[in-house]
This record gives C-alpha cells, sequence and structure tokens, in this order.
C-alpha cells in the first residue's frame, strides 16, 4: 500500500488502511527488488540452459536499470516517494522509502553490476554457471537495492543477511583454500557487524518504540539523550566494520583478492557502499544531535582512514590487495562527509561513493584483466605491459587519478565539496587529511603502474629483460571484458567533464538528509516544530 504527503489521524486509521491503494505507478519503488529475487530465483531452476544464462541475466539487469532509472528522474523531479506494505500505515507496516540518494546509489549499483556481468562472466565465470553464479548475483544484488531503497531500519538489516548471504556463496565459488580463508575473516568481521546493528536496533526499539527511519528522524532527531548516543555508537561501529572504516578495516584486503576478479570488483564496488550509505542515512538523516556528539570520533575515524588506506596500497606487493587499501582511503571521504555534517560535506560523501561505486569496480576488472596477461598477482613479477598494450596502462591510470580525485576525472568534484564544507567548518585537520589523501593515493598507484607498466621485467633481473610470462592482451583477454571495462571508464571520464547532473543530484540528495521534512512527510509522517 503506498503512501502519500498527508497526515492522517489516528482514529481514522483503519478507515484510511482500507481507503489507500497502490497506483501502479508506485509499484516502480519495488519492482528493482522484486525482480532481482524473481529473476534469481528463475535462473537457478534453468541452470540447465548454461548457454541462455548470461542473455536472461542482463535482461533482468536491463529491467532493473531502467526501472531504477525511472525512479531517480522520479525523486528527483518530486521529491521522495514511499509505499507501505500490507495494511498497516507507518510506523508500524514495512515501509520502502525512496529519496534521491537512496534511488541514485541504487542505479550506480545496478550499473556495476551489469558491466561486471558483461565484463568477465564471458570468460573466468563460465565454467561457475552450475553452482549458481546468476542466481548469486541476482541475490546479491537484492539484497544491496533493498539496502538502499528500504525506509525501516528492522528491514535494512534483512537485507543485510541477503547480501551476506550471497557474497559468502560468491566468495567461495571455486573452493580454493586462499578463498574460504577470505570467506572466515570477511564473514567473522560483518557477522560481529551485523551482531552490533541488531543489538543497537533493540535498544532504539526500547528507546522510542519504534524503527522506522522517518519516525526515528521525527522523534529522535533532537535527543542527544546517553542512551541515544550510546545507539548512534553502536550503529557508529557496526556499519563503519561494515564500510572498512579505520580501525576495523583489516578483514577488507585480506579477503577481497581471494575470489575471481569479477567477484572482487563486485565487492569491492558494493558492499563497503552499502555500510557508508548506512552511516549517512543514520548519523546524518536519524541521529543528527547524537552525531554531533560523536563527531570528534568520526573526525578521527575519517582522518584515519583517509591516511592509512593509500600508506597501505604503497606497502602491496599483491595487486588487489593494494586496490583494496585504495578502497578503504575512498571510505575515509565518506566518513569526512559525515563528519562535516553540513550540506557540502553530506553532498560530498554521498557523490564521493557513488563515484567509488563505478571506479573501484573499474579498478578491480582492470587488475583482473592484469593478472590474465602477466599470469601472476604478484606486482614484483609483473613488468613491459605498457609495451604489450598501452591501452591497458592509459585505462589503469585514468582510474587511479580517478580515484586520488585529480580533475578532470570523477572523483575530483566530491572531494571538492568535501574541501568547501571542511574549509566552512574552519576544519583544518580534515582540509589536511583530504589533500594528503590525494596525494598518498597518487603515489600509490603511481608505484603499481612504474612497476606493472613502466618497467621492462620483473623485479631483481637486468634492467634491460624482457618479462617472458606475458600474454599477448588479446589472447588472455576476452573482448567483451576489454569492451566492458573501457565503457565503464569512459562513463567515468565523462561525468568528471559533464559532472552537471551528478553535482545538482548531490546538493539536492544532502538537502533531504538535513532536513527531512519532506521525506518524512512522503512517509505520512511530520517533523515536529524546532
Amino acid at each position: 500500500m503506498a503512501t502519500t504527503a498527508h497526515t492522517i489521524d489516528p482514529g481514522d486509521l483503519p478507515r484510511a488502511m482500507l481507503d489507500i491503494a497502490t497506483s501502479l505507478n508506485d509499484w516502480v519503488i519495488i519492482l528493482p527488488i522484486v525482480l532481482c529475487l524473481m529473476g534469481g530465483a528463475f535462473l537457478l531452476l534453468v541452470r540447465e540452459w548454461r548457454g541462455a544464462q548470461l542473455g536472461l541475466t542482463l535482461v533482468f539487469l536491463a529491467a532493473i536499470a531502467a526501472l531504477e532509472a525511472q525512479l531517480f528522474v522520479r525523486v528527483l523531479t518530486d521529491g521522495p516517494i514511499a509505499m507501505t506494505m500490507g495494511n498497516w500505515l507507518p510506523p508500524f507496516g514495512i515501509t520502502f522509502a525512496v529519496d534521491v540518494l537512496g534511488a541514485g546509489f541504487a542505479l550506480a549499483a545496478t550499473i556495476a553490476t551489469i558491466v561486471v556481468v558483461i565484463s568477465y562472466s564471458a570468460d573466468t565465470m563460465q565454467r561457475e554457471v552450475r553452482y549458481g553464479f546468476y542466481s548469486l548475483i541476482m541475490l546479491l544484488l537484492a539484497g544491496v537495492t533493498g539496502a538502499f531503497l528500504t525506509g525501516d531500519l528492522f528491514n535494512l538489516y534483512v537485507w543485510f543477511e541477503v547480501m551476506l548471504i550471497a557474497s559468502f556463496g560468491l566468495m567461495i565459488i571455486g573452493g580454493r583454500k586462499i578463498q574460504l580463508d577470505g570467506a572466515v575473516k570477511y564473514g567473522f568481521l560483518n557477522f560481529l557487524a551485523t551482531t552490533f546493528f541488531l543489538i543497537g536496533l533493540g535498544y532504539l526499539y526500547g528507546l522510542i518504540g519504534t524503527l522506522n527511519m522517518a519516525d526515528i528522524a521525527r522523534v529522535a532527531s533532537q535527543t542527544n539523550s546517553p542512551a541515544m548516543i550510546a545507539v548512534a555508537g553502536l550503529f557508529l561501529l557496526a556499519f563503519g566494520m561494515k564500510a572498512a572504516a579505520f580501525p576495523l578495516n583489516a578483514w577488507l584486503p585480506a579477503s577481497y583478492h581471494t575470489p575471481d576478479a569479477a567477484i572482487s570488483a563486485l565487492f569491492g564496488g558494493l558492499l563497503t557502499k552499502v555500510g557508508a550509505y548506512a552511516l549517512l542515512r543514520t548519523m546524518v538523516l536519524m541521529m543528527p544531535a547524537a552525531r554531533e556528539v560523536l563527531d570528534p570520533v568520526i573526525t578521527t575515524i575519517a582522518v584515519a582512514t583517509l591516511l592509512l588506506g593509500p600508506m597501505g596500497a604503497m606497502a602491496q606487493t599483491n595487486l588487489r590487495r593494494a586496490v583494496g587499501f585504495i578502497v578503504i582511503g575512498g571510505i575515509g571521504s565518506v566518513m569526512a562527509g559525515i563528519a562535516i555534517s553540513g550540506l557540502f560535506g553530506v553532498a560530498g560523501g554521498g557523490l564521493y561513493a557513488i563515484h567509488s561505486m563505478l571506479t573501484m569496480t573499474a579498478l578491480y576488472l582492470v587488475a583482473g584483466m592484469i593478472e590474465q596477461v602477466t599470469g601472476t598477482d604478484d606486482i614484483r613479477r609483473m613488468g613491459g605491459i605498457y609495451r604489450a598494450s598501452s591501452g591497458l596502462s592509459i585505462l589503469f591510470l585514468v582510474l587511479v587519478f580517478a580515484s586520488a580525485g585529480l580533475p578532470p576525472f570523477l572523483g575530483f568534484w566530491p572531494k571538492l565539496l568535501l574541501l568547501q564544507g571542511a574549509l566552512l567548518d574552519n576544519d583544518g585537520l580534515l582540509v589536511a587529511a583530504i589533500l594528503i589523501n590525494s596525494l598518498f593515493t597518487s603515489i600509490a598507484g603511481a608505484r603499481i603502474w612504474a612497476h606493472v607498466f613502466w618497467r621492462n621485467g620483473r623485479e631483481g633481473e637486468a634492467p634491460n629483460a624482457i618479462n617472458p610470462d606475458l600474454k599477448p592482451v588479446a589472447a588472455a583477454v576476452k573482448r567483451p571484458t576489454i569492451f566492458a571495462s573501457a565503457v565503464l571508464v569512459a562513463l567515468i571520464l565523462f561525468l568528471g567533464l559533464r559532472p552537471n547532473i551528478l553535482l545538482e543530484s548531490a546538493q539536492i540528495a544532502a538537502v533531504g538528509l538535513v532536513h527531512p521534512d519532506r521525506y518524512t512527510a512522503a512517509v505520512n509522517l511530520e517533523v515536529p516544530d524546532k
């Protein structure tokens, strides 16, 4: 049952529950999730049709992307919309509430998934069709999309669980010992984070009697009692672990490099951003008063994550482990946006997360191509790829610059918004950390590029020795892989050169988080007078 932006007297609830019907146009709110779940189930049923699995998956993903694009345009134009399941109005029913932030995250996640499916399912993943690879991808996207579109905190917990089930399955496909080791590390920390989240949910419900996000924003936004601060601290711990923020980030580089590169790309692009999204939603929209009390802690976490992420990348010899540390450094930028909290900070943090979804997905895909060309994941045994493929070296360098936030690439604009917000707050520490992060990320990426592409051969050999393990790119990498990765890099470059729509959308999303009146009204609730 859908709700509209008006209030209902409690005495009229039974009549209102019967009178308000869901229009066909409002079903678009949940159709992306429904298609993900139904598509995954259908693909599992027809898993013996191995030749049709890729095509069917792309059909489902294209339909999901079209629905999410329509949803994004609608909320950008008309404001947030909501839909409540069953015959119970908010805050009693299960609500899906969509604003610009949630719709933008969902659309970016689907785009990244489409690119990964095109890129690698035509090659390394085909042998895994019998294990339900495509079904697990659809289930993973269902969890991610549900987390972005839900309007209820307990429902967010449910979508976290869906996402975790799918990610465990994807991580262990292949059954290699290193994958099982990575899955144990990944699973233990994420289960621990989910436990903290569930404890926080119980305390929050005991304090204010609701888990509806709009109702929490309405009731708890001005509450900075010690109990509410403790709940906010639990959420900060749980979502910070899931986002791989300092100091609980070691699980990411220890696990994301273990599966095939396609799965690494999905994880690096999508999973940590769900934690970042949950932090933006809870700290800024629902608990701004508690966030202000926790601001020194959030600032410390942001600065440490910004600096230690790229520093970890500098010290790595495994290519995808190094990329994992670059992912962590990017999470520091989102944390900085939460620490700044003003419109520029929130807009910058949200936009950086969108940028990171696309850029980190592409970076893992390119890293996978490098491993295929060289036959190794050890940076010390790579070298000479520039001679073999200048195009691959250009793709990697563009993504490094985008990750560092250098102009004219997409990552520059969220960094600029973050710097504007930090300067307005007179927060010199965050300004320095953001700038140093860009410098360190550039150094880490340039080091990898020099070792992998510019150097002729392997480490320790004569300067003119040619790497004997290099394979021709055309023979080592399938055309769909190169094409899909190049298209995603081109999109990142295009959005960096034409950022107006993203900048405007990020600012609208930030206003919706900082001033949630329209969001709560869409869920049939009102914000009390301040």
